[in-house]
């Protein structure tokens, strides 16, 4: 048997979430990725998975990994599976790595981006990938918040009802927000772990910040407070990216030193 390990992008625009689900919730990508390897190769397996992205959220650096007697060469693994898979879905590589390697579990930190359009009218050609806002939004105080929230804490206020944590205490090395072209604001969270919604509602709170709703100041007291009510919305699921997942000792700001 070989633990196979394979980094994924996909348009999560189709799909009842990553997870498999039953038939009736629609298509999954877990479901999708196990169907194709068994017509590969006649084989039955079970994916696990580095991020379980909700309905809609999309993955550029998604990691999953499974265990196989397939003689395939993992070189030729990636391109086997895009034969067969729809073009929302891409393998972008394969490696055989250790058999104690489980993509979520081995994983030090992870890294997603949250896209939002920032225009009076929206971009058609972003509509299905960033979240439309038309009124002004302060990303002076949106950035001052964002500040707050990195370091260790309890995040249980972020956590939305329907997650399996019974511990809230999350690391954020960086929550970025920062103004890009053509009017759109990308808010970035790197951390050791996020709970069920947390990068959304974290978005959410943001957007309050940047309407003026809520104070910069306000945050290190809605932390403490450990009520949900107080982090309000949740942002939607389709401008959320999981963008990477990191194995090794490096540090975020190594991989990713622009954003430090």
């Amino acid at each position: 048997m070989r633990n196979i390990r394979l980094r994924l992008a996909y348009d999560g625009t189709h799909y009842h979430g990553f997870q498999r689900q039953d038939k009736a919730y629609g298509p999954t990508i877990q479901g999708t990725l196990e169907s194709v390897w068994a017509k590969l190769v006649e084989e039955e397996v079970t994916l696990a998975m580095a991020g379980r992205t909700d309905a809609g959220v999309h993955a550029s650096g998604q990691v999953v990994n499974y265990s196989t007697s397939a003689r395939i060469p993992e070189e030729k693994i990636p391109k086997a599976f895009n034969s067969l898979l729809p073009k929302d879905i891409r393998v972008l590589e394969a490696e055989c790595v250790a058999d104690d390697f489980n993509s979520r579990w081995s994983a030090r930190w992870k890294r997603y981006d949250y896209l939002i359009d920032n225009k009076p009218i929206p971009d058609t050609f972003q509509r299905l990938y960033a979240y439309h806002v038309p009124l002004p939004l302060n990303t002076d105080h949106m950035q001052q918040a964002a500040i707050y929230l990195e370091g260790c804490h309890n995040f249980k206020t972020f956590a939305a009802a329907g997650g399996d944590s019974k511990r809230f205490e999350r690391t954020i090395y960086r929550c970025k927000v920062s103004r890009e072209d053509k009017g759109m604001i990308r808010v970035t969270c790197i951390g050791d772990g996020f709970l069920y919604h947390m990068v959304r509602i974290i978005v959410g709170t943001l957007v309050d910040v940047g309407r003026g709703r809520i104070l910069p100041g306000e945050i290190p007291d809605i932390i403490a407070s450990q009520e949900r009510r107080r982090a309000r919305m949740v942002a939607p699921a389709h401008g959320l990216t999981l963008v990477h997942v990191n194995y090794t000792n490096e540090s975020p700001s190594t991989v990713f030193e622009e954003l430090f």
